[in-house]
């Protein structure tokens, strides 16, 4: 989550590393758990809502969702 003091320069590298991560885990049919913690470690409140959303679509299409991904969702909303 960055930081009110962070220079301009590390907010943009932190907000391009979670566009590349989220969109690695848009893409990868079982995306790994390291790169979905990666990407809850960067994520700001207003981030939130794009990452719960790709993980609803995964959930929402597949037949037999991961366990991991849906209590990665539910652990977002509590």
């Amino acid at each position: 989550m960055p930081r009110d003091d962070e220079p301009k320069e590390i907010e943009q590298t932190r907000a391009a590393l979670l566009d590349l991560l989220l969109s690695k885990v848009k893409d990868d049919k079982y995306p790994s758990a390291t790169t979905l913690d990666l990407l809850e470690e960067l994520l700001t409140p207003a981030e939130l809502p794009a990452y719960a959303g790709v993980l609803m679509e995964k959930i929402a299409g597949d037949q037999y969702p991961s366990p991991s991904l849906m209590k990665r969702l539910v652990s977002l909303t509590t």
